[in-house]
C-alpha cells in the first residue's frame, strides 16, 4: 500500500500546471543566483563559503559557551530569554506571554520555526488572532496552506490563483495585476500593524557578543512587526548563533545571493532588546525564545552535526530535480527540498517519515550550491543507512534484499557490469518516440511506480569513452 508521501508525489506529478509553475519559478531563482556569484562579480565566493562553514562549525562546537553569552547580553539590555526544550514548550511560552499582556491580535513575520512548532494553530486555539505579514505567507494563510518554499512561500501560486483567492477571502474586485494585488494586501496589513498587541518574528542570525537578533527581508514588514506592537517575541532555533557582528559580513554576502539572487536584501535589522529611554520606536517588552526541538540531538551526532549549519536560503530546493517535480507540499513537515529530507528525519525521528532520505537522485546539486557547504548527499546516505539498520531492515522483502546483494556484486566487478549492460540492450527499447518504460516487469513494478526507466542509448557510455579517448578496443561480446 502506498504511503501518504507516495500518494502526494503522484498527485503533484499529475498536475501539469503545478509542474510548469515550479519549473519556471525555481529556474528564475537559479539563474539570478548564478549571475550574482559569477567569478567576475564575486571572485571570493568559494572563500566565503569556506569561511562560513568554519564559522558555523566553530559555533556549534562551542554552542553552550555562546548561548550563555547571548543570554547574558539580552538580559543586560532589558530583554527576557526563554529556553524551550520542544515545540510544546515554545507554543506554551508564546501563549503565556500573550495572556500576560492581554494580546488579542499578533502580527507575524516569516518564521520557519513558527511553522515547525505549528504556532498559528495554537494561537487561534487560545483566542489570539495571528496575521502573517510577509506577502507570500499572507497568501498562504488565506489559502489555509503551509509554505511551499523556504524563501518563496507561495511559489506554486500563479497571479490568477492569488486573484481568485483575494476575491474569495477578502471580497475585493478581481485583478491579476501584481501591483494591485500588493496594494490590496498592504492596505489590510497596515491596519493590522497599527492595532496589533504583539509582534512575532524569527531570526536569521543571533549575535552572541551583543545579544542582537538579525533579520533580513525585502518588504519592510519585519521592521513593522518588531517595532509597532508593544511586545516583540522572537522565536528561533538555538543553531542560529554566530559569535560576533563582524562575522555577519560573510553570511550576509551569501544569504541574499543564494536565496533570491540579490547581492544583499533590501532591509537588514539589528534588534537588541526593548525600546530604551528616549527612543521613539520599538516594543516595551522583548522576549527571545530559544527553541531546541531536536537540535541538541543532532548536535550530539558528530557525523550529522553539519546539518545545523543551514541558513535557510532554499538554494538546494531550486536546483533539486526531485523538488522541482514534486514541489514543497509533498514533503511532510515545515521543511521541504533536500534540506527538509535531512532536517525532518533528524528533528522528528526516522520513524516519522523513513522514506524522506530516499527522495533524492543523489545528483549532488544541493551540495554544490549550499552556501555553507553542507554535504547534503552524504547526510542522505547516512540517513538511508540508519533506516536500513533499523526496523525497515528487519521487514525488508527477501527478493528485494537478494536483488540489492546481486546489484552490489555486479557493481564491484566491472567486466560483469559491462556484459550486463550489453544484455540489457536486448530487452530495452531503443531511443525514439515515447520509449520510456512506465511499468517494469515483476518486482521492478514497485521501482517504476515512482519513476520511469529511460530507453537504451544507441551506444554505451564505455563505447563512447573509448571512441573519444582514441582507444580502438572492441566491445566484448554479449
Amino acid at each position: 500500500m502506498a504511503t501518504v508521501f507516495q500518494q502526494e508525489i503522484h498527485v503533484a506529478l499529475s498536475d501539469l500546471k503545478l509542474q510548469r509553475t515550479i519549473q519556471s519559478a525555481t529556474a528564475r531563482f537559479g539563474e539570478k543566483r548564478r549571475e550574482v556569484i559569477a567569478p567576475d562579480v564575486l571572485p571570493e565566493y568559494q572563500e566565503l563559503r569556506d569561511h562560513a562553514s568554519r564559522l558555523k562549525q566553530h559555533t556549534l562546537d562551542h554552542l553552550d559557551y555562546y548561548l550563555e553569552m547571548l543570554e547574558a547580553r539580552v538580559q543586560e539590555r532589558g530583554g527576557h530569554v526563554v529556553w524551550c526544550a520542544d515545540a510544546e514548550a515554545a507554543v506554551e511560552a508564546v501563549v503565556a506571554i500573550g495572556r500576560e499582556h492581554g494580546v488579542k491580535l499578533a502580527v507575524k513575520s516569516k518564521s520557519m520555526v513558527s511553522e515547525e512548532i505549528h504556532l498559528n494553530e495554537a494561537l487561534e486555539r487560545n483566542n489570539i488572532e495571528p496575521v502573517e505579514t510577509d506577502l507570500g505567507e499572507y497568501i498562504m494563510q488565506l489559502a489555509r496552506e503551509r509554505p511551499y518554499h523556504i524563501v518563496a512561500p507561495a511559489l506554486h501560486k500563479t497571479r490568477g490563483d492569488v486573484a481568485d483567492l483575494f476575491v474569495d477571502q477578502l471580497g475585493v474586485e478581481r485583478t491579476e495585476e501584481p501591483e494591485e494585488l500588493t496594494k490590496i494586501a498592504r492596505l489590510i496589513l497596515r491596519e493590522k500593524f497599527l492595532t496589533a498587541d504583539m509582534g512575532i518574528s524569527g531570526a536569521n542570525f543571533l549575535v552572541a557578543e551583543s545579544g542582537a537578533v538579525v533579520l533580513v527581508e525585502n518588504e519592510g514588514n519585519i521592521r513593522m512587526t518588531t517595532s509597532a506592537p508593544r511586545v516583540h517575541v522572537a522565536v528561533t532555533g538555538i543553531e542560529k548563533l554566530i559569535p560576533r557582528a563582524a562575522d555577519l559580513a560573510v553570511f550576509l554576502k551569501l544569504l541574499g545571493r543564494s536565496g533570491s539572487g540579490q547581492p544583499i536584501t533590501s532591509y537588514t535589522s539589528f534588534l537588541s532588546g526593548p525600546r530604551r529611554e528616549g527612543e521613539i520606536n520599538g516594543p516595551d517588552e522583548f522576549y527571545l525564545l530559544l527553541v531546541d526541538n531536536g537540535r541538541t540531538k543532532v548536535l550530539a551526532d558528530e557525523e550529522k552535526r553539519e546539518t545545523l549549519h543551514c541558513i535557510r536560503c532554499g538554494a538546494c530546493s531550486n536546483v533539486c530535480p526531485v523538488y522541482r517535480r514534486i514541489g514543497g507540499h509533498t514533503y511532510p513537515g515545515a521543511y521541504s527540498g533536500p534540506i527538509g529530507a535531512i532536517l525532518t528525519p533528524q528533528f522528528a525521528g526516522l520513524g516519522h517519515e523513513p522514506e524522506l532520505p530516499f527522495a533524492s537522485s543523489l545528483c549532488g546539486a544541493c551540495g554544490e550550491v549550499c552556501p555553507v557547504k553542507i554535504d547534503i548527499p552524504r547526510m542522505l546516505l547516512a540517513l538511508r543507512r540508519d533506516v536500513k539498520r533499523g526496523e525497515a531492515r528487519e521487514k525488508r522483502w527477501f527478493p528485494e534484499k537478494l536483488a540489492f546483494q546481486g546489484w552490489s556484486w555486479v557493481m564491484r566487478h566491472p567486466w560483469v557490469f559491462e556484459r550486463a549492460g550489453l544484455m540489457a540492450q536486448v530487452f530495452l527499447p531503443p531511443q525514439g518516440g515515447d520509449a520510456w518504460i512506465r511499468k517494469g516487469p515483476g518486482p521492478l513494478e514497485a521501482w517504476t511506480d515512482t519513476r520511469d526507466f529511460p530507453p537504451r542509448a544507441p551506444r554505451s557510455f564505455r563505447r563512447l569513452w573509448r571512441e573519444r579517448s582514441g582507444k580502438a578496443h572492441k566491445e566484448p561480446a554479449a
